[in-house]
């Protein structure tokens, strides 16, 4: 069964793109669970329960990460916008500032 990930013709996109699609599509589903579960743990009462919830959502943040791996490897314009911001400490907007002229530099 198919989803409605394609804003133009799946037929038209090359095969990188459709795969881009698909791992896009996954890395959105990723976050959505992250989400659930964040809200699940929130309001549940028994601990083991609890527990066993936040398990899962530690599985969902490694499969979010590999996506997120997989398409920073592909695309090397967000994988310098991605490095100028992920783990850096000072300020979050004025490391993406610094990425974006970083990112105009690459092809």
């Amino acid at each position: 069964m198919g989803t409605n990930q394609y804003h133009e013709p799946a037929a038209e996109l090359s095969q990188e793109t459709r795969t881009f699609a698909r791992i896009i599509t996954s890395l959105q589903e990723e976050c959505e669970a992250i989400n659930w579960y964040q809200q699940r743990i929130s309001v549940e009462p028994d601990p083991e329960a609890r527990k066993i919830m936040q398990h899962a959502q530690e599985e969902e943040f490694l499969h979010f990460s590999m996506d997120l791996e997989f398409l920073l490897r592909r695309t090397p314009k967000w994988r310098v916008a991605a490095k100028n911001v992920l783990f850096q400490d000072g300020n979050i907007v004025d490391n993406a500032e610094k990425g974006e002229d970083q990112e105009e530099e690459v092809n």
